[in-house]
Formats: C-alpha cells, structure tokens, sequence
C-alpha cells in the first residue's frame, strides 16, 4: 500500500517563519512553524491526500491494518530559537511516570503533565541547515573548569568547588535548578562574561550563553548550558539522543526521528511546565562525547543511521543510488519525503520536493533524481 499524506505544521514560538515553507515548496503561514509531523501519532496524524480515502487521517488508516500504529514519527524541524533544556525517559521510567500520574488525577492535556503516555522517546536528528547547531550531554568537567576559570566572581568560584570530578555533574545540576539565590548571580556573571569573551566565536560557550540569554535572561539552564557539549552539524549529519540525555537543539532545519511518543521532561529554557525533581530522576549526568551517529553507508548515495533502538531508523537515498534505482522497506511500514528532485516509488507514485508517502511493508524500487528521506522500523 502506497498512500501520499501531508499534515499542518505546528505552530510553536520557537519556529522559523520561512524554513519549512522554504523546504516544502509552500507558501509560509506568516507565523511560526516549527514542526511538520509525518506519522500517526494522535496529537497531530498526518493526512491521507489520495483518493478514496482523501480526508481519513493516517491514525484512521493505520487502525485497520495489521501491526496497528507506527512505532515511529518523523518530522521536519525548523528552530529560529533555542528549544527547552529536556530529556527522556527509558520504556520503564515512561511507564512507571505514566502510571503514577495517571494514579495521580492529572489529566493528559494538564500542563504539569510530563508522561503523556508509557512509551520511551529516544530522537534521531540528520541535518539540512549548515548549521544545525544544539546542546547534547556533559562535556568533561576539566574543559569547563579551564573555560571558566578566568572568571573572578565569588559565585563561578563556588560552581568551580561543586565540579571537583566527572561524579559531582548530577549534584551540580541539582544546585543549578534548585531555586537558591546564588543561582540568579551565577548566571548574571556568566552573561556578564559572554557579553566579552569571545565575540567572534559563533559556536562556543559563550555563543551559547548569549544566545539562551537573549531568549531567556535569567534562567538557570543559562548555567547548565556550561557543563554541556555543544554540537555543530553540517548537513547530511546525524546525532543520536538516547533515553536520559539532557539536550536542546539551538536553531537549524533538520529531519527528526524518534520513538512514537510525546514524554517530554523540561529543566528550563521554557514558559512551560518544568519538573525538576522528574529531570534528575531521568538524567544520565555521566560526561560523554557528543552522541553522533554514523550512517551504514551501503553504495554511493544510499545511507541508513540505525540506532540501538528497533522502533526506527532512517535511510538517506540520492545521488547515484535514485540515478541506479534501489530497493526501500523492509518487513515494517514506512514513511517517505522527497527533499528535492522527481522520484518514483513502485512505478506507482512520483514524488517531488515537499511530497510525503505512507508505506506498508516493503520493498518497494525508488528511482529517479534527486533526495528523499525514510523512517522506518530499525530490522
């Protein structure tokens, strides 16, 4: 089964106004539109375009079919602004949090709720932009205490006492949320200190600490910000964030894949809800290189990033491979976007920039010229 969807972008503040427009071929909504979801997942199920069942939307579709929902959700993300500090839960912190607010009377759509379901949400992002930039896990300890040791101020000191090994980072992050008012003065000083520290670095920590400062002045993720890696991608780069990793991507366009849930736990960098004492329960403070995540590159122009999960995986198709033509999908469902050229699927449906396809369970032969995109199921 071969069925073409589409769906709305999502509205959040932190959206571009132009970029999904720009890589869809649509024309901008004039506001911002940060996310594009291709999947069915029920807060927002893409939908069908095909006759007969143009209208039905692909949660109406998948319903009916054996395996039911997608295990799976992809979307194009378009950040102009710094997204919430956050992080994920393992499949069992998602349903012991599920359960527990549910036992709880907090209703799903209640803005204190963390667990809108028991499903883990590990995320995969390839990039589009040059950059797509964001914060990912703890750097080492040492490199922070180095970038922050000029600095003369009685609160960055204390910090440098808290950082007495790679052990003390949870505990540190736990002074940094918890509301004491040397936490406002900590993070004045390191603003203080961004406004002069290396102007003409766009990429560094104190890039970074300008950018969330000019976004959320005051916030103590400010600080947090320090004891992380920040992560620069070209495009065709991917990085993996497992269960556990703190992270916020910075701004950029990039495909996202992940596991089909919406547990989002915030620590800051966000007027919603944020849960502190969840955060900490979830967070995996052990300082780590960056999570990138190399592709299996099978033949020219045919990669596939798979991550240690099942629920998804994403291969990249162009170039060569589409010019030879190549066989896509496996034992599961799918779900196919062209980024740019005309390319046909099965001989049954040709794509070009901006069209999405559902697909059953393959394989299916996709040629032509130009790039597309496929979540699947990680077999």
């Amino acid at each position: 089964m071969i069925v073409r969807i589409a769906n709305t972008p999502r509205d959040y503040a932190w959206g571009s106004t132009t970029a999904i427009a720009e890589l869809l071929g649509t024309a901008p909504s004039g506001g911002p539109e940060a996310e594009y979801w291709l999947g069915d997942h029920p807060a927002s199920p893409a939908v069908v375009v095909d006759r007969p069942a143009v209208g039905r939307t692909l949660a109406e579709v998948t319903a009916s079919l054996p395996g039911g929902r997608l295990p799976f959700l992809m979307k194009v993300l378009a950040a102009a602004e710094p997204l919430s500090l956050q992080a994920h839960p393992t499949p069992a912190q998602a349903v012991e949090g599920f359960t527990r607010e549910n036992q709880e009377g907090i209703a799903l759509d209640d803005p204190r709720r963390s667990y809108k379901d028991d499903r883990h949400k590990p995320e995969l992002i390839y990039a589009l932009s040059d950059p797509f930039i964001a914060l990912s896990g703890f750097r080492p300890v040492v490199d922070t205490r180095s970038e922050l040791a000029a600095i003369d101020d009685p609160c960055v000191l204390d910090l440098l006492d808290r950082l007495g090994g790679d052990g003390a980072l949870a505990d540190t992050v736990a002074w940094m949320l918890s509301g004491a008012p040397e936490i406002d003065r900590l993070v004045s000083a390191l603003t203080n200190r961004a406004g002069v520290a290396h102007p003409d670095d766009p990429h560094g920590t104190w890039a970074t600490v300008r950018r969330l400062a000019a976004h959320y002045p005051g916030d103590p993720g400010i600080a947090i910000s320090t004891l992380m890696n920040t992560v620069v991608l070209r495009p065709g780069e991917a990085l993996y964030l497992p269960a556990g990793n703190l992270h916020s991507y910075q701004e950029g366009l990039g495909i996202e894949v992940m596991a089909a849930s919406d547990n989002v736990i915030r620590g800051g960098l966000t007027p919603k809800h944020v849960d502190v004492a969840e955060l900490l329960s979830v967070l995996d403070a052990r300082p780590l290189p960056a999570p990138r995540l190399e592709p299996h590159v099978t033949q020219p122009g045919f990669s596939v990033f798979r991550p240690d999960v099942p629920d998804f995986a994403l291969t990249v198709v162009e170039g060569e491979a589409l010019g030879d033509g190549v066989l896509i999908g496996g034992e599961g469902p799918s779900i196919l976007l062209c980024l740019d050229g005309q390319v046909s699927v099965d001989g049954q449906q040709t794509v070009t920039r901006g069209d999405a396809l559902y697909l059953s369970a393959g394989p299916y032969e996709v040629g032509g010229s130009g790039k597309v995109v496929v979540a699947s199921v990680n077999d």
